[in-house]
């Protein structure tokens, strides 16, 4: 992998985690401000932030790879 592909990476990395933690904030937010009223809001927002997990795992798992 050549060096620009690997930053291009990296910062695919960054931006997936980046996104992982916004997910993982509106998460906390729901829990902390507006449970038990908003409990039909659970479901959408745990799979939003699962899958920006779970997005961010795997490039960060190409990554790893990359690196060696």
């Amino acid at each position: 992998m050549n060096p620009e592909e690997l930053k291009a990476l990296e910062k695919a990395v960054m931006k997936a985690k980046r996104i992982a933690s916004e997910r993982a904030s509106e998460m906390h937010d729901l829990v902390e401000d507006r449970l038990p009223a908003a409990y039909e809001e659970i479901p959408a927002i745990a799979q939003a932030t699962y899958d920006a997990c779970k997005a961010w795992a795997e490039a960060n798992a190409r990554l790893k790879a990359a690196n060696g």
